[in-house]
């Protein structure tokens, strides 16, 4: 190879590389529970007896994440469902004032009220999980969203809804990340 041609190479090969080095150390949210963009499995649906849409167990998928961005006091997490009750959507559950230090939630966890975090009040004036209940028709698409913050994990009070957290999250995200998983009545 020729000087230029090894040069170029090199040149690549950095560039290349730096660009897997930066996608490896991305803010990230997964689930084991299920893929991006792919359906919830049926026992993340809502079990309200009351409303005939509702066809699960209520459980929360297990969540993890990965790389936050250095100076992260806390974290807030919220599902909402854009395609929910037109015009507004729904709010599945809304929790802020997660430590630094938890980097996951496993199933179920957050079906219950727990000490590694805050709740506050989703669509349903609950403060912990509440899954999908679609109506039959065109499926809908629940975004799961993580923000860092740079807020200790006890400077909100409890009870804020999903507004009231990303109004008081102005000027205190450092970053966030999503995951989206889909539902639809069977």
């Amino acid at each position: 190879m020729s000087g230029r041609g090894w040069i170029l190479a090199a040149a690549m090969t950095a560039f290349f590389g730096s660009h897997q080095a930066l996608a490896a150390g991305a803010f990230t949210l997964t689930s084991s529970d299920f893929k991006d963009g792919e359906r919830l499995p049926q026992k993340f649906a809502g079990n309200n007896k009351a409303n005939p849409n509702c066809l699960g167990e209520n459980v929360s998928p297990e969540l993890s994440w990965s790389n936050p961005p250095e100076g992260t006091k806390s974290f807030a997490l919220m599902m909402f469902d854009p395609e929910g009750r037109p015009p507004g959507g729904v709010s599945h559950f809304v929790v802020y004032g997660i430590p630094a230090s938890v980097t996951s939630f496993a199933q179920g966890e957050l079906s219950k009220p727990g000490d590694k975090f805050v709740g506050g009040l989703g669509t349903a004036k609950l403060s912990t999980y509440t899954g999908p209940c679609t109506p039959v028709g065109a499926p809908h698409h629940y975004t799961f969203t993580l923000m860092a913050t740079d807020l200790d994990p006890k400077e909100l009070k409890e009870g804020l809804t999903r507004d009231e957290v990303i109004k008081a999250l102005d000027g205190h995200a450092k970053s966030a990340t999503g995951l989206i998983g889909t539902f639809s009545h069977p």
